[in-house]
């Protein structure tokens, strides 16, 4: 799933200074974004996004993907995150600016290491940051500062290794047996300050992992800085580490899935492709083939998995196309789909 924090408007048409915060519509930048990967065993593995990511929004052009929100909401920042990792996102969760402070102290405050000393005021955003470097037990308002210092000579990816180094301490915090009782103020805490496509039980469930124990797997995407403090991403090492630790051998999503219309109606090809897009698969094609009788068809790896997607047809030993993983042949069954 995909955590993203969003930064907040103010109304700079209101008659004092500072402006106040708008009311949260989780429509604004995203300063925070965390690729994160739960496994049945307890392991969580993180991949943390700088927000000035340089990337090929779709439908929009290139731009930093911190501004995916903005043009097109959780959908568009789902759909960069995908297309730039290639890993399929089942859900995201869009965390407002309070979403740190009423969690950490729903939690009973995180005890980390503070790398440096912190100070820093900013009136206008209302953010006073006054920390001494060591370890120490941060409350909700300490931990927001944390995350929000600006005065870093690394810039995003010094707020990146903040991220990572109070989600570690959060995730320790709620891990701890003695703090189970803390789980419905915590849960409450997520539900008034989050905008996601998670249900509430799904919710309650995630948090009842992480309190019978998560092993922790953090890692940063892999780049350099570019023009303008932008984070250009370094490809062949992103596939690398999405190979080495985000890739579920089995999820058919990951596959090259070629959709072949055999004896369906007219754009019955075009419609199972976008049907597949939407559950999250990177590469589905449609190649031509010779017409033919018959129910459809998928062969190839992972074609068992794959027919659960589409729904309709059968799974048979025939040869696939070349280069794809999974062949689907659609026939003369798809018109009472």
């Amino acid at each position: 799933m995909l955590l993203a924090g969003v930064t907040p408007r103010y109304q700079e048409n209101a008659a004092v200074w500072p402006w106040p915060v708008a009311p949260e519509d989780f429509t604004f930048l995203t300063d925070t974004l965390i690729l994160a990967q739960l496994w049945p065993n307890g392991t969580a593995n993180l991949l943390s996004i700088p927000r000035d990511t340089w990337v090929n929004l779709p439908g929009q052009g290139w731009g930093k993907i911190n501004g995916a929100n903005v043009k097109g909401g959780p959908n568009l920042l789902v759909r960069a995150v995908q297309e730039l990792t290639g890993v399929p996102v089942d859900a995201y969760a869009l965390l407002s600016l309070n979403a740190v402070r009423a969690l950490t102290d729903a939690a009973g405050g995180v005890t980390l290491d503070v790398p440096k000393r912190m100070k820093y005021d900013d009136n206008a955003g209302k953010l006073h940051i006054d920390l001494q470097p060591g370890r120490q037990h941060l409350n909700g308002q300490q931990a927001e500062g944390f995350l929000r210092f600006r005065k870093d000579n690394l810039g995003d990816i010094g707020r990146v290794q903040r991220q990572q180094l109070y989600l570690t301490a959060l995730l320790s915090r709620v891990k701890n047996p003695l703090n189970g009782w803390r789980l419905p103020a915590m849960l409450g805490a997520l539900d008034q300050n989050t905008k996601t496509n998670l249900t509430r039980a799904q919710v309650g469930a995630l948090l009842g992992t992480a309190l019978s124990g998560l092993k922790v797997n953090t890692q940063t995407l892999p780049g350099t800085f570019g023009e303008g403090g932008t984070w250009v991403a370094d490809h062949p090492a992103l596939h690398a580490l999405v190979e080495a630790r985000f890739r579920d051998p089995g999820d058919p999503r990951t596959l090259t899935v070629a959709v072949v219309n055999v004896g369906a109606p007219d754009g019955s090809a075009r419609r199972l492709q976008t049907k597949l897009e939407a559950l999250g698969y990177q590469k589905v094609v449609i190649s031509s083939g010779p017409r033919a009788d018959g129910p459809t068809t998928i062969t190839g790896k992972a074609a068992a998995a794959v027919l659960r997607d589409v729904g309709y047809g059968r799974v048979t030993p025939e040869e696939g196309l070349p280069g794809a993983d999974v062949t689907v042949r659609l026939g003369n069954d798809v018109e009472e789909q």
